[in-house]
């Protein structure tokens, strides 16, 4: 017969207090370090390509001196690409947390309130009915695609006196989506020239944009990540539920209806700008809350720096993968993305939401 276990005494407030101050120097330190493996991956994003060029020439060409040719390269050509990649990489991170803390859906990507099913039908319609070729005359047409079918599926949620609980926003979403997909292949398939054209932003890329496509979507961002930052507090609450939140003091309307005009600018305006890229937005809100738990104080942040890492890594990547061209970053996501998920799955360490 064992002899029985004397009961622990619970922890006092001082050991408590330091154990929250090693957890807040840790995530800190992570968060850190995070920012500096972001700046070294920037700038290989600049460095690296068709012409490798070495850091002191990049760091000459930034500045306006140095070899012609690598200051047309990094200025005109990489500089662009790769601010473009870090900002579509904080967007795309930011609304995926968001979205999987809005509709406590651990699956939940920039697919599931109908934005990427949107923005296609904006290029398709905008090409089609406007023949609006070029990048910039359709990337308006997606960005308003995206935001309107983030409203239709905001109003089919919470039509009549229902609320939009996540699981009504994720069931209109992914209804919607369907039938928009739909429209979109049927004017595809009647059109080879729409195709051509969709073809090419569907594959999700940062080649091609220049500061015009940047200076476009940089204040839908802004504003999107400004409006994310500030729904963390809340968004803790309402993981406890609605009610609890609503007795806790959260407006729970506003604050849904926040999160998604978030996740609309910041969604619509990274997929209108380089198509839709898949997995970003998935999986690294899992990776971050491996380090940070579900706390989204220290979530979106983390996001915000964590996920351009792996867009910009990507297009890197992409890069140098083949002997001859590159890889989409959509590919490249898509390809990096399945195997981790995976492993996060399967993983015991998955926090969740």
């Amino acid at each position: 017969m064992s002899a029985p276990t004397t009961p622990q005494p619970p922890p006092t407030a001082e050991a408590t207090a330091q154990g929250l101050a090693r957890s807040t120097t840790a995530r800190v330190l992570w968060l850190v370090a995070a920012v500096a493996v972001l700046a070294i991956v920037c700038m290989a994003s600049i460095a690296v390509g068709a012409k490798s060029i070495p850091l002191d020439e990049v760091v000459a060409a930034l500045f306006g001196s140095g070899d012609v040719n690598n200051q047309v390269i990094v200025g005109d050509m990489r500089v662009n690409r790769t601010l473009l990649g870090l900002m579509c990489g904080v967007a795309l991170g930011l609304a995926g947390a968001i979205m999987q803390a809005l509709t406590r859906n651990p699956l939940a990507d920039p697919g599931i309130l109908g934005v990427n099913a949107g923005a296609s039908f904006g290029v398709v319609l905008g090409v089609s009915l406007l023949g609006a070729m070029s990048l910039f005359g359709y990337i308006w047409f997606a960005f308003a695609g995206a935001a309107l079918a983030s409203v239709v599926v905001y109003a089919l949620a919470s039509v009549g006196n229902a609320e939009a609980t996540p699981v009504r926003l994720a069931l209109s979403g992914v209804a919607f989506a369907a039938v928009l997909m739909g429209f979109t292949q049927a004017m595809i398939l009647m059109d080879s020239e729409v195709l051509d054209v969709f073809r090419f932003w569907q594959v999700g890329s940062l080649a091609g944009r220049n500061a015009d496509t940047v200076d476009s979507v940089l204040p839908f961002i802004a504003v999107g990540v400004v409006l994310a930052l500030g729904l963390a507090r809340t968004l803790n609450t309402m993981a406890l539920g609605d009610d609890t939140a609503s007795a806790l003091g959260a407006n729970v309307l506003v604050a849904r209806i926040v999160g998604v005009l978030a996740v609309t600018l910041l969604c619509g305006a990274a997929t209108a700008a380089v198509g839709p890229i898949g997995f970003v937005g998935l999986i690294v809100p899992h990776v971050v809350r491996t380090f940070t738990g579900p706390d989204q104080r220290w979530v979106l942040p983390f996001c915000l720096v964590v996920a351009p890492i792996l867009m910009l890594l990507s297009d890197v990547l992409g890069r140098v993968v083949l002997s001859t061209g590159e890889l989409q970053v959509g590919i490249v996501t898509t390809i990096i993305g399945g195997p981790v998920l995976i492993a996060l799955v399967r993983s015991r360490r998955t926090v969740a939401l």
